[in-house]
């Protein structure tokens, strides 16, 4: 069974999680070092997010010629 891609806002609860463990409970080394990959690998993937919603931000302001000088909410 393939495993659904988790969102951001899923991906940093799990994070806390691992780093609670870590920091609270008595673990093996090897438990320890199982858990830190994990948090890594955890953490390039929520870089890898905010990288690319970074990217369709800026593309979406220079599309729109956008800039915060000009910018004016809807309804004002």
């Amino acid at each position: 069974m393939e495993e659904k891609e988790l969102n951001f806002e899923e991906l940093m609860q799990k994070l806390e999680s691992i780093t609670n463990k870590l920091e609270k409970e008595s673990l093996s080394l090897d438990e320890s070092v199982e858990l830190f990959e994990e948090g890594m690998k955890i953490s390039k993937e929520c870089n890898s997010k905010l990288e690319s919603a970074e990217k369709r931000i800026t593309i979406l302001l220079d599309t729109d010629n956008l800039d915060e000088e000009n910018f004016v909410p809807d309804g004002e």
